[in-house]
């Protein structure tokens, strides 16, 4: 069972986009803003999609001092 079964569509584009950056672990992790350039989507639907990712266990969110830093754990 792969991504695209569980999540929906700009979740996977973001995902897809996560992987190509290499925002694979904690040491490099990327922010909302670089993940929006990269997926050429809206920000406020990758910010939908990253919490998506996140429910399903795919993602995780670090806070941090400016901003908070994503990285994929599947």
């Amino acid at each position: 069972m792969g991504i695209e079964d569980e999540v929906g569509a700009n979740a996977v584009k973001v995902y897809k986009a996560m992987k190509d950056l290499a925002y694979t672990n904690e040491e490099k992790m990327g922010t909302a803003e670089r993940i929006t350039q990269s997926a050429k989507l809206p920000k406020n639907m990758v910010l939908n999609a990253l919490q998506e990712l996140q429910t399903k266990g795919w993602a995780r969110r670090k806070v941090r001092e400016k901003a908070a830093g994503y990285y994929l754990v599947k």
